[in-house]
């Protein structure tokens, strides 16, 4: 559990860092085109949740996400022994929910900035700690259909 907490806890700082960078040096809107037609790093202010939606609802989502961290604790981590994959996995995802939360306790909304423009698509610009909850779904998920494959 102590893995656990510190890879959670260097993830969230490195979230932290990256959002305070993108609040201090750019104002809103403003947009660092990185790899032109593709990726540009866009400051905006999120009030909801993925693709903006319930936006302005702050209390809901700080209460989601303590819910969801206490959900994952008690059903997932405490009192089991973990291996690496799922310490990665599931500090991930606490980072994620953490992450996201410091900034809507913090500034009343989360700050997204990462945009990708994939075949003349826009893609709702998001951040780290979006991608830590993605990413870390994502592998539980192909995780468990291995193990579970394996075990049949």
């Amino acid at each position: 559990m102590k893995r656990l907490g510190i890879l959670s806890f260097i993830l969230i700082i490195i979230d932290v860092i990256i959002k305070v960078i993108v609040d201090k040096c750019m104002n809103i809107y403003d947009t660092i085109k990185i790899i032109p037609n593709f990726f540009n790093i866009m400051y905006v202010r999120n009030t909801g949740a993925a693709f903006s939606i319930m936006e302005n609802s702050r209390v809901l989502f700080i209460v989601i996400g303590i819910i969801a961290i206490y959900l994952i604790w008690r059903f997932f981590i405490k009192d089991k022994q973990l291996n690496n994959y799922y310490i990665v996995i599931y500090s991930m995802l606490i980072a994620g929910i953490i992450g996201n939360m410091i900034d809507r306790i913090l500034y009343g909304y989360v700050i997204d900035y990462l945009s990708f423009n994939i075949f003349g698509y826009s893609f709702p610009i998001f951040n780290l700690a979006d991608t830590f909850i993605v990413v870390s779904i994502i592998m539980l998920i192909i995780y468990e259909g291995v193990v579970f494959k394996w075990k049949r």
